[in-house]
């Protein structure tokens, strides 16, 4: 990768800190990233934020490092970074935001799906209101590949998510979003290097209780060849939902199992008493046991939870 530490960019060169940084991992984008990245432009330059972009070539196979270094020749707010192996859209995102400027840090993607000329109003929204950290594009409609199958797969994660958060999440995983980067700072480490990156900014901020607001946005069909995987990424990011919710609340996870197995095994006792008095099947000891030490995992991962330093 071409870089300058990750926390100096151009700082080095005096320039002045920016209102907001856009971040966007482009990988295999060339017939489409320069219309992309001058739709952005164009919205920023109007909204009067001062912003910079950072266009992220993933190791890209085609042309798309070439042509975003053409765009930056003529646009005086991008900066191009190129990666020398592929990282995946998580790696871009969590050195992109540590290496932003911005006080708003913004993700998006560079495949036209998102309506990036709607960026300003993402911007307004978590500057104009200090109770809000962090604001969401909900898409209304799934317009990707394996629509039959990503829409109930997705409806269901995002169920769970809600169930162990709490919360109402109109969209788990959505690629547009803009964060207080401040806030954001302390969870980059946990994000994955894959798409699940945005479902783990969602639950750190959401069990951390960082107010989210969510605004509809339309979502159209992409440019180019989807990377999305189905089986691969669905089960990505049922793991990192789960292991999320386990690293802020593991009561959440593992209590109501522990509960659900206490329950049953004692009721299985009180069965086995009435029917044979005195004796205990492997079964039922096996339901209680297993019960036991799944409540004391729970209690233990809290504990530590609580007594970590920091997030």
């Amino acid at each position: 990768m071409e870089q300058r530490p990750a926390e100096q960019g151009a700082q080095e060169q005096g320039a002045p800190t920016p209102d907001v940084s856009i971040v966007l991992p482009c990988y295999n984008e060339e017939t489409h990233v320069v219309a992309e990245v001058e739709r952005i432009c164009a919205a920023m330059d109007a909204s009067g934020y001062t912003y910079e972009l950072l266009a992220f070539d993933d190791a890209s196979g085609d042309g798309t490092l070439a042509q975003l270094r053409e765009a930056e020749r003529r646009l005086p707010c991008l900066e191009v970074i190129a990666f020398g192996h592929n990282g995946g859209a998580g790696t871009v995102r969590r050195i992109g935001s540590r290496r932003a400027r911005g006080e708003i840090v913004v993700w998006t993607d560079a495949d036209m799906t998102y309506p990036n000329e709607r960026i300003p109003e993402l911007v307004r929204t978590v500057l104009e209101d200090p109770a809000v950290d962090q604001a969401v594009g909900a898409r209304r409609q799934e317009a990707g590949s394996h629509r039959l199958l990503r829409i109930p797969a997705k409806w269901a994660i995002r169920k769970i998510a809600e169930r162990l958060t709490n919360t109402r999440i109109p969209d788990l995983n959505s690629g547009l979003r803009a964060f207080r980067r401040k806030v954001a700072l302390p969870y980059l480490r946990l994000l994955p290097p894959g798409f699940s990156c945005v479902t783990t900014i969602t639950l750190a901020f959401l069990s951390n209780q960082h107010r989210i607001v969510y605004v509809p946005i339309d979502y159209a069909k992409r440019s180019g060849d989807s990377k999305f995987h189905f089986v691969r990424d669905a089960y990505r990011y049922i793991l990192q939902v789960l292991r999320m919710v386990m690293y802020f609340n593991p009561l959440k996870v593992l209590m109501p199992p522990a509960l659900w197995l206490l329950g049953i095994g004692t009721a299985k006792f009180v069965f086995d008493q009435v029917r044979n008095p005195l004796y205990i099947p492997n079964n039922t000891v096996m339901l209680l046991m297993t019960g036991l030490i799944v409540g004391a995992m729970a209690l233990l991962a809290d504990l530590i939870v609580r007594s970590r330093n920091g997030v």
